[in-house]
């Protein structure tokens, strides 16, 4: 057993070892950053930041996110056709749901985890208002492809043109 000496800590580095490794194993089972830091008494931030620390490289790939849309059905159908990598959209009524369904902390986990997921594509493109589009640019810092659908604020569900999304895909795709 190697022991590491900090200050008046003795560390076990197999005991932090096994530990890494469970969290490891657990996310590549499915399970998402919140249920194995609940799992294992640790923070959510500390599954975050590992993951970080051995990531080696970024998805390579494209995100699109959108609220609110009319036509979710389709637009997600046409956005797999196009080989988006992930496609997360609401519509109001599925927003309001989700609000209801949720406690302040497992909402402010979960736009966590989605902020870090999103980070991990190397392109994102933003359905919603123009504020929306801005809000994501300011908090991911970093180029947001925007797909305006209205101004802020948007009270109901917005028709997407499906030609126009498959254009701007494909454009970023190459």
């Amino acid at each position: 057993m190697e022991l590491i000496r900090l200050g008046d800590k003795i560390i076990s580095r197999r005991k932090i070892d096994q530990a890494v490794g469970e969290i490891l194993s657990l996310r590549a089972r499915g399970l998402s950053q919140t249920e194995v830091a609940a799992r294992l008494g640790v923070d959510r931030t500390l599954v975050c930041r590992l993951e970080s620390l051995g990531e080696i490289r970024k998805g390579r790939g494209l995100a699109v996110i959108g609220f609110p849309i009319l036509n979710k059905k389709e637009v997600e159908d046409a956005l797999e056709q196009e080989g988006v990598d992930l496609v997360f959209l609401m519509s109001v009524g599925e927003y309001w749901e989700f609000l209801k369904q949720k406690s302040g902390l497992d909402i402010f986990d979960f736009v966590m985890e989605m902020i870090a997921k999103v980070h991990t594509y190397d392109q994102l493109i933003v359905i919603g208002s123009d504020q929306r589009i801005k809000i994501f640019e300011a908090v991911l810092n970093k180029e947001v492809v925007g797909f305006e659908i209205g101004e802020s604020p948007i009270q109901e569900d917005r028709f997407v043109e499906i030609d126009k999304i498959v254009q701007l895909v494909r454009a970023i795709k190459g």
